[in-house]
């Protein structure tokens, strides 16, 4: 097995899409899959999906293929989705409240144990059993809980001015939707930046790519 650090970023954001697809062949009843079904199902190669388990150990075996159930908690494994980081969310403005709302954080490896904001009109009310705390009850909360995670859905400005004293706090990764491209540079902290607007820029070049009409032939 490749030690984590030697695993390219580009195979550990597939592993993601191999846990949902397995999740889905086992909700279908399917136990047993070979690297060329996966593959069509996903869009990936047959050698590209053994190449990308092989930097894990490989789970295939010969002629059989994949036994799904061992390999769809051998992938929450490697994802880490056991260990439950305690994690915070700072902004509860409507991104913030429907992120709460809409993701299952416990069955993706997260604890979400506090909710912090600005907004007097907010402080006190609860989204998905969590309540939402005054921004200035954050660092005692985090001496206290000891949070490993935080979720940005704050303005830019606010984004820059948070990272550093939440990294002096223990927070050990971010999850960044605010439009601060944040990148800290400190020894284990790991940032993920999630811009909507790129990607649904993104989705405008394609759709227009395709729909753009042929050359005519010479």
């Amino acid at each position: 097995m490749a030690k984590a650090n030697t695993v390219s970023l580009s195979v550990i954001r597939r592993l993601p899409r191999y846990y949902r697809f397995l999740g889905e062949l086992l909700k279908s009843g399917c136990n047993r899959i070979s690297s060329k079904e996966l593959s069509e199902r996903m869009g990936l190669t047959a050698s590209q999906i053994r190449q990308d388990l092989n930097c894990f150990g490989g789970f295939g075996q010969q002629g059989y293929g994949y036994n799904v159930p061992a390999l769809y908690e051998e992938i929450a494994k490697i994802l880490g989705l056991d260990k439950k980081q305690k994690t915070i969310l700072i902004g509860a403005g409507n991104l913030g409240r429907a992120i709460v709302t809409h993701m299952d954080f416990s069955r993706r490896g997260f604890d979400l144990i506090g909710i912090f904001d600005v907004n007097e009109q907010l402080i006190g009310k609860k989204v998905s059993n969590v309540s939402i705390l005054h921004i200035n009850k954050l660092e005692e909360f985090c001496r206290v809980n000891a949070p490993t995670v935080a979720i940005l859905c704050i303005p830019k400005e606010a984004a820059k001015n948070l990272a550093d004293p939440l990294v002096e706090l223990g927070i050990k990764g971010f999850w960044n939707f605010s439009h601060y491209d944040l990148a800290i540079d400190y020894h284990g902290i790991v940032v993920e930046n999630v811009h909507l607007g790129d990607s649904l820029m993104t989705l405008c070049y394609r759709v227009n790519q395709n729909m753009a009409p042929e050359s005519p032939k010479s």
